[in-house]
Order: structure tokens, then C-alpha cells, then sequence
């Protein structure tokens, strides 16, 4: 069985970071198939950081984004990709509710972040977790 890809467009209308979470069941699904994550909560880490990227690329840009997911070797490789130029800032986590630990949460539960240019001038964010 060949290594899942999924290439996804993430729609900004209806319930987006819903459908993401979806397709990214699937898509692991059909990865712990080919080869099942070395721990279990490798699956519940993929899903938050596919959650916490997707949330901040519709809420801090005003056009279209797309999630890549790709099962390589040992890791997974997850990508969102969004219309703004500007790198992600990140900000004291608050315990209030208001926000601040998004970037903590990608650090913590993956082995590399990197932030990558697009030719049409906007960015994505690259971060591989675990499988």
C-alpha cells in the first residue's frame, strides 16, 4: 500500500476547521494502515496542530488556505498554506481563554516547524510530527 497524501483546499465557509479535522481522521486512518503510529497519541497530536494551524491561517488571513498531509518514514508532514506574507507572532500564553498558545502547543507536539515563502506571496507552514 502506497504512503497516503492528502491535498485538501480548506473552504472558509461552513464549518472549515471541522472539515479539516475530518479529512485528517481519514487521512490517518489510511496512514496507521500502512504503518500504525509508534504511539496512539501520535493521532490526538496530529489532529491539534492541524487544528491550531488551520484555526490561525483562517483567522489571520483574509484569503483561501489548503492543508497538505503526507505520511514519510517515521514523521508526518503537515502543511498550511495561506495567502499572508506575515510570519505567525507568537504571545504569552494567557490562562484568561484569550489565546497565546498556539505556538507552544506546535512546538511541543512536533519535532521541526519551518516557514516557507510561496511564489504568489504567501506562506506555509511546514511542521512534522511523530507517526
Amino acid at each position: 500500500m502506497a504512503a497516503p497524501v492528502l491535498d485538501q483546499p480548506v473552504c472558509r465557509t461552513g464549518q472549515p476547521t471541522t472539515a479539516a479535522r475530518d479529512a485528517t481522521r481519514a487521512f490517518l486512518h489510511q496512514a496507521a494502515q500502512v504503518r500504525p503510529p509508534a504511539q496512539p497519541s501520535h493521532a490526538d497530536s496530529v489532529l491539534l496542530v492541524v487544528t491550531e494551524l488551520v484555526t490561525n491561517a483562517l483567522r489571520y488571513t483574509g484569503g483561501p488556505c489548503a492543508l497538505h498531509l503526507e505520511l514519510r518514514g517515521d514523521h508526518l508532514e503537515i502543511r498550511v498554506t495561506d495567502t499572508s506574507p506575515r510570519r505567525p507572532r507568537p504571545r504569552p500564553p494567557h490562562t484568561d481563554g484569550s489565546g497565546g498558545w498556539g505556538w507552544l502547543l506546535i512546538g511541543t507536539l512536533t519535532t521541526h516547524v519551518r516557514i516557507e515563502p510561496t511564489p504568489e506571496g504567501g506562506k506555509t507552514i511546514c511542521a512534522r510530527s511523530p507517526w
